[in-house]
């Protein structure tokens, strides 16, 4: 297959998979975000939970400022209080005359804790800023938890409501979640693996993404170049949209101002959560990231190609990224540097994909050589 048409069909599958308009990526179809509710124990009022938000997606993670979970209770239930997680408002709890509790907004938002909290407020898999890997990527940290302590709700399985009208930010829109669905208890071995216990009622929420809903534009673009060409095909014009973005040009002194306060600024965006709005270098096609496919040789048994990958968002630095790509001839690579991949399965007629697990972004190249495809 000729190198030119390969890498156009490179490109049609990246912007594809950027812009479909669908509840679910159609690179990994069956990936989604679960939250199981484990009843743990009964209390005079209500119930002890541990919450566990398993990621199951393939390659997309929940990075910085973290995930927000949030939902409406069902009858007049609080918080009376979390361990691995907290509220991001107490709301009116001036009925309370005593005990006051966690939260008592019938619709809350919970986050997770910032690593390095004290011991007595933590759980397994909790505490860190929100962050949670992908399943593909590394399952041990594709995985949140937190406890919760519910009061005046059900005592018995037959009492308690599950909560309704499931959100998930992570961290920003994307996530539809579905409705919390009762499902058998889950099973749990003690540490020496001998006895079985089980939760006292279970109940799962599935969330799937899609990148319609997080974004009008896609979150980045692909631009060409090859050796026996000296024409580079750009990114196209306002690839991700020009209406209403400010920018800096790159030899701006406000860079400078930026760079100076970056540790602080990500301080300010611990505490507070709230996503900084991007501050992009001045390009024309105004993408935060931009990828950049060329190829270097192209014998008779093999070519290969060259990939750069560009960070354009001076408030962002992306770590623990990967990058996806669809190609006819990505099942016959024989060599690559700098880099770890592997093929993502492949879904129906969805095939020959390939998941370049990388590990900083800013001004990176990586390259692969590709057995030619005698098909």
């Amino acid at each position: 297959m000729e190198p030119r048409r390969s890498v156009l069909l490179l490109a049609l599958a990246v912007a594809a998979a950027l812009s479909v308009a669908v509840a679910y990526d159609p690179l990994d179809p069956n990936g989604n975000i679960t939250i199981k509710w484990d009843i743990m124990s009964w209390t005079p009022d209500g119930y002890v939970a541990v919450v566990t938000i398993n990621n199951f997606q393939t390659y997309r993670q929940i990075t910085a400022p973290g995930w927000t979970v949030g939902w409406t209770w069902a009858k007049r239930e609080v918080i009376w209080s979390m361990v691995g997680a907290q509220a991001t408002e107490q709301g009116d709890c001036s009925r309370f005359k005593a005990n006051i509790p966690h939260c008592c907004k019938r619709t809350p938002a919970v986050v997770d804790l910032l690593p390095g909290v004290p011991y007595n407020q933590q759980i397994a898999n909790c505490c860190r800023g929100g962050v949670v890997s992908a399943y593909g990527q590394d399952p041990a940290t594709a995985v949140a938890a937190f406890q919760v302590s519910v009061g005046q709700a059900g005592t018995t399985n037959r009492t308690v409501k599950v909560p309704k009208n499931f959100t998930l930010l992570g961290p920003g829109p994307g996530y539809t979640c579905g409705p919390g669905k009762v499902v058998p208890s889950t099973v749990f071995l003690t540490p020496d693996r001998r006895r079985k216990t089980q939760a006292l009622m279970t109940w799962n929420v599935t969330c799937t993404y899609s990148q319609h809903l997080a974004s009008k534009y896609p979150s980045c673009c692909v631009s060409f170049s090859s050796f026996y060409n000296d024409t580079i095909v750009p990114c196209a014009k306002c690839a991700c949209g020009c209406e209403h973005k400010t920018c800096v040009q790159g030899d701006s002194k406000r860079l400078a101002v930026t760079g100076k306060h970056a540790h602080t600024a990500a301080a300010v965006r611990g505490q507070h959560r709230d996503k900084e709005a991007p501050l992009l270098q001045c390009t024309t096609h105004m993408c935060p990231v931009r990828v950049h496919w060329h190829v270097k040789l192209n014998y008779k048994e093999y070519w290969r190609a060259k990939i750069a990958i560009t960070n354009f968002n001076y408030h962002m630095n992306y770590t623990q990224w990967t990058l996806v790509a669809q190609h006819p001839n990505l099942d016959n690579i024989t060599e690559v540097f700098s880099f770890g991949y592997k093929p993502v399965v492949s879904y129906g007629s969805i095939s020959n994909s390939l998941s370049l697990s990388l590990l900083s972004l800013r001004d990176r190249s990586y390259h692969a050589t590709l057995q030619r495809d005698h098909a």
